[in-house]
């Protein structure tokens, strides 16, 4: 009988891969890893076993810049071959002057010149089509239960605070059979939960004029309502990140009263007072706002919303700031996230005058959070007692670590469950509210 001998695989050209700034930036590093495993490259988890390091950086604040910056050089300084990609990479003489020695630079969401430069270092290697499987939704950087989707690219405001427009350009949406069949993809591969991401949501496609296609027998336009019915039918969770409240945004609450998107805006207000937002170039209704929230938890009374604001804007005066405050406690806002100002490299707010000083800047930051913290307790409560389905995300000792349809990953609170040695990451569970802090609820596996 011939014996037969398998070939031996070919030893593939190894890549680490440094992923830094928001979850959009963390789609492009899914993207970028899913083609280097396509072209049969292998990932690896540390500087000294690979042979060329990526780096995809963030350049949005001066200290996303610096964490760029130190971490280029940390992988120059452990490996030796860089190639960086991202928003910092719009800023190659930034860069070079850093660190001259990088292999090459490329902007945000620039997939191929990252892999030209990869090639340029290795050629891709022999493929085996019976080892090299990849899941058909491409390599993930989160838990298999969650994943983010992107619907489009860059953005079309022009915030005084901001330079994102100008490190990724206008908006360009994807077009919905394209976001749909990804959607779909995810879902089959085993995920439960889709986020919703992109610059600005609920201008998604503004740019194509709400160009209307057909799937599974059905036409779509290109909007963020036709998006929100569709994805809606996948029977997955479906959270909305980065909306704006445009009036349109009101289509989608009916929605989560129906269980078909969870319950969850995350809506950047940024501030209250008409002047500051006007210097923001942002939009001055904080009535409206109040307004559209009283509205929304009138048709879904379990609405929860996250939002992010900026204290210490240039001019920025006590009164203002007091007049935030007010806004706060009336909105009664869920999740919010706060920053002291910080100045944007090229930034059109760097000309405004009257700066205020960094400690009373910190100071209102400090207060503002604990004025949220009371809300966010209260708001809370309303949970005690209650029976809620969480999606589970970490189970160790006995206990688990999960979130309701309030909390998205990394950025909110989570549910902590006692006595939950049979439950799984990625499962989904009910339990009983029993207690509740400032954040994070506690909770037991309902009966």
């Amino acid at each position: 009988m011939a014996s037969v001998s398998e070939p031996l695989a070919p030893i593939a050209p190894k890549v680490g891969f440094v992923s830094l700034g928001c979850p959009k930036a963390l789609v492009d590093s899914e993207r970028i890893l899913t083609q280097l495993r396509v072209e049969g490259y292998a990932i690896v988890g540390g500087y000294r076993e690979a042979d060329v390091v990526v780096v995809n950086t963030c350049g949005f604040i001066e200290a996303a810049q610096q964490e760029s910056l130190d971490a280029i050089g940390e992988a120059l300084t452990e490996n030796g071959k860089v190639i960086v990609t991202g928003c910092l990479g719009k800023r190659e003489a930034l860069i070079r002057e850093r660190h001259p020695d990088v292999l090459a630079i490329t902007g945000p969401h620039d997939y191929e010149s990252v892999m030209r430069a990869v090639h340029a270092q290795f050629a891709p290697p022999p493929r085996n089509p019976y080892m090299d499987l990849i899941p058909a939704s491409g390599v993930k950087l989160t838990p298999r239960h969650y994943a983010y989707l992107k619907i489009s690219e860059g953005c079309n405001h022009k915030c005084s605070f901001c330079i994102i427009p100008k490190l990724r350009g206008p908006l360009v949406s994807r077009p919905i059979v394209e976001v749909l069949r990804e959607a779909e993809a995810l879902v089959r591969d085993g995920v439960k939960e889709l986020l919703v991401v992109a610059q600005d949501t609920s201008a998604y496609g503004v740019d194509i004029h709400y160009a209307g296609n057909h799937w599974r027998g059905r036409e779509y336009r290109t909007h963020m309502t036709d998006l929100c019915r569709a994805l809606g039918e996948l029977g997955v969770w479906v959270r909305l990140h980065y909306v704006y409240p445009y009036p349109h945004v009101s289509e989608v609450i009916p929605l989560m009263a129906e269980g078909k998107l969870l319950p969850y805006l995350d809506i950047p207000l940024q501030h209250a007072n008409a002047r500051i937002l006007k210097a923001m170039r942002r939009p001055a209704a904080s009535e409206k706002a109040l307004q559209r929230i009283r509205e929304w938890r009138r048709i879904c009374p379990d609405l929860t919303i996250r939002s992010t604001f900026i204290v210490g804007f240039p001019g920025e005066t006590e009164q203002e700031f007091e007049e935030l405050l007010a806004f706060i406690k009336q909105a009664e806002l869920d999740r919010v996230g706060c920053f002291a100002y910080s100045p944007v490299d090229t930034a059109d707010a760097n000309a405004l005058p009257d700066w205020v000083p960094v400690e009373i800047a910190e100071e209102r930051r400090r207060v503002f959070m604990e004025t949220q913290a009371e809300i966010s307790a209260r708001r809370l409560r309303r949970f005690r007692g209650r029976e809620l389905q969480v999606l589970v995300d970490s189970v160790a000792d006995g206990a688990a670590v999960a979130r309701s349809f309030a909390d998205a990953p990394e950025i909110d609170g989570v549910v902590c469950i006692a006595d939950a040695a049979k439950l799984k990451p990625g499962q989904f569970a009910r339990v009983r509210v029993t207690g509740s802090d400032h954040y994070d609820l506690a909770a037991i596996p309902a009966a």
